[in-house]
């Protein structure tokens, strides 16, 4: 078997299990929400977002999507234009990856996270979302 037969893959099957992780982890981040659970919600709101950009890569790439967690990044390897809201909502959604894994010793990332400010942020996953998931 050749390389190019071994890197050969499925796309529509691994196109469909990325929108499905993407959409599970998007309803644990309402159950999180929804049990008071602020910081770990936004945290899989951003896997939320990660998935789904990694579903797109591989529709649009035809090929695995890379393992990084940046999510402007992603983007940015898709060629998806950007405006600077969207941008700015990116950057702000993967700094939940690394806040919610690597807490500092104040935890300032945990008190941040009342539910005034999680339910906005998720709002912003939520419109982010939608907006990606129309491309697939």
């Amino acid at each position: 078997m050749s390389n190019d037969e071994k890197k050969k893959i499925n796309v529509q099957e691994i196109k469909k299990y990325w929108l499905e992780e993407a959409l599970e982890a998007l309803n644990v981040a309402d159950h999180l929400y929804e049990k008071n659970d602020y910081s770990y919600s936004l945290f899989f709101g951003h896997l939320a977002i990660e998935k789904l950009l990694k579903g797109l890569f591989v529709l649009k790439k035809g090929e695995h999507a890379p393992y990084i967690h940046n999510l402007q990044r992603l983007a940015e390897m898709l060629d998806i234009k950007l405006t600077d809201d969207q941008t700015e909502k990116l950057i702000t959604i993967t700094r939940f990856n690394l806040e919610s894994r690597y807490p500092d010793q104040k935890r300032s990332f945990r008190k941040k996270c009342t539910k005034e400010f999680t339910e906005n942020e998720l709002k912003k996953i939520k419109d982010i979302f939608k907006w990606l998931k129309s491309m697939i």
